[in-house]
């Protein structure tokens, strides 16, 4: 979802521990991002528990703003009728807390209630679709949480949805994962194809409840999972496809990554073949150093989790010796002459190397480590850096004995030289400006990927396998019916 120049990515989460050999998904995540390169990690606002009448699968939904208020429409299993439903939570901001504002269902009638995608027409007009192995959708009311008429079930034509070889009961590619859109004057309804192993696939039509004309594959099956799911968004004037996989090393069917690519329409709206790459796109545009910034905003990690923070928002844990994380496309204009990081630590610290383009890229800055009394305790530590200028990747680089070093919250450079802040003020020593101290700069701490047994920067790959973390595992995830 776009909202007021930023991304937000809500994914489903495939959790460290598989049971039963099936998706095993408790709560849902949200990462957000202002450049498609750099994510930010916000935690979980909602879950399956957030719904006092369901049971578990925490399945992919669809979020969406209208009115002040952003409502995400997810499939979770009825406790009591013992398959997958459709709700819908609602918050004041697009990190949540999300509510269960119904207390119930908001469409429950049938098997195969999952994945649902939603978009408000440019008459105000919304409409949710859904289904496995059904297409279904119904017109919401402008409350959101109520519709109007009856529950529609979409024809599955092959002239809608292409051919399917092979299986008697799916006449049609259409399988699961719909997302549905409409850019100019042209409807589409991307959706996962063709069975297991799955591609995305995609139709068009001139009206948003069809007809539906098949128009051919988008990304033919790739990367290591047998599912995949997509998005689409246009953010700053380019075109982004979302989508998963389990190409990360420990990935899998029930271990997914988010990722993403960059695309342009034809002159006719028509999408290209679109591959998995190990890059992913180029960011819409660089980082200020000289700004706050989340320990827990990252493009690329190793070895390090988050958890939330005391402060509110999160922070980067579970720092161990080696450990890095990669903060792309960062602008030091003129030059960087020290650096600032709120960090805490119970253990004996250790210290934090800055080097740029890489973990072993030219060491411009280190910074020790001492401990703050708890886990929680948070200090300010700094240190000059030198030949930091231009645009590079940042590298921060931990180093120090065994186990756990320390706790990092934010961090921030100072300039040179002035530089021109957001508020149209100047910022010369990378304190805040208008007022205000360090510690209360703003608040504190993204599908899409992670590695099993590495952490939470991980199953959400952006530009293609954006994390690699240790210990638990945080990926967009979606799931089908069991046959």
């Amino acid at each position: 979802m776009v909202h007021d120049g930023t991304v937000y990515l809500y994914a489903s989460h495939d959790e460290d521990q598989t049971l039963n050999d099936f998706f095993t998904m408790n709560d849902w995540r949200v990462f957000s991002s202002k450049d498609i390169v750099n994510w930010t990690d916000h935690g979980s606002p909602l879950g399956y528990l957030s719904f006092a009448w369901a049971s578990g699968d925490a399945w992919a939904g669809q979020c969406v703003a209208r009115n002040g208020k952003f409502y995400w429409y997810v499939p979770i299993t009825h406790a009591r009728l013992g398959r997958p439903v459709i709700g819908v939570a609602v918050a004041d901001s697009p990190l949540g807390p999300f509510t269960d504002p119904l207390d119930q269902p908001l469409v429950d009638d049938e098997w195969g209630y999952i994945d649902p995608t939603v978009f408000i027409d440019t008459d105000g007009q919304a409409y949710l679709y859904w289904g496995n192995p059904g297409l279904w959708y119904v017109k919401l009311n402008e409350d959101m949480i109520s519709y109007s008429g009856q529950i529609e079930s979409m024809p599955l034509t092959t002239a809608s949805f292409g051919a399917r070889n092979g299986d008697p009961d799916r006449a049609t590619l259409y399988e699961e994962g719909p997302w549905f859109y409409k850019r100019n004057d042209l409807y589409y309804m991307l959706f996962a194809a063709a069975g297991i192993p799955e591609d995305i696939s995609y139709a068009t039509s001139p009206g948003p409840t069809g007809p539906w004309s098949y128009q051919g594959v988008i990304m033919p099956h790739e990367g290591g999972s047998f599912t995949n799911h997509s998005g689409v968004i246009d953010f700053k004037g380019r075109s982004f496809f979302f989508y998963h996989n389990g190409a990360l090393p420990g990935g899998g069917g029930y271990k997914r990554s988010v990722s993403v690519e960059e695309f342009s329409y034809g002159a006719d709206g028509a999408f290209p073949s679109i591959g998995m790459s190990a890059d992913g796109p180029r960011p819409v545009e660089n980082l200020n150093p000289y700004a706050r910034n989340e320990g827990e905003t990252i493009a690329w990690s190793s070895g390090v989790e988050t958890e939330d923070s005391s402060g509110g928002g999160r922070n980067v844990t579970s720092i161990d010796n080696g450990d890095s994380i990669k903060v792309a496309s960062v602008d030091f204009l003129t030059g960087a002459v020290s650096f600032e990081a709120s960090v805490a630590s119970e253990s004996a610290g250790g210290t934090l190397e800055l080097h740029l383009d890489g973990v072993d890229g030219p060491l411009v800055g280190t910074c020790a480590v001492p401990p703050t009394g708890g886990w929680q305790s948070w200090s300010s530590v700094s240190c000059s850096v030198e030949n930091a200028t231009d645009v590079h990747d940042l590298y921060l680089v931990f180093k120090g004995g065994s186990g756990s070093l320390f706790n990092l919250d934010w961090w921030r450079f100072a300039p040179r030289d002035p530089v021109l802040t957001d508020s149209g003020g100047v910022g010369a020593s990378g304190g805040t400006e208008a007022g205000g101290s360090a510690s209360d700069a703003g608040a504190g701490g993204c599908a899409l990927g992670m590695q099993p047994n590495r952490s939470l920067w991980p199953w959400l790959a952006c530009g293609a396998l954006v994390q690699m973390t240790r210990r638990r595992t945080t990926m967009l995830s979606r799931a089908r019916v069991a046959a």
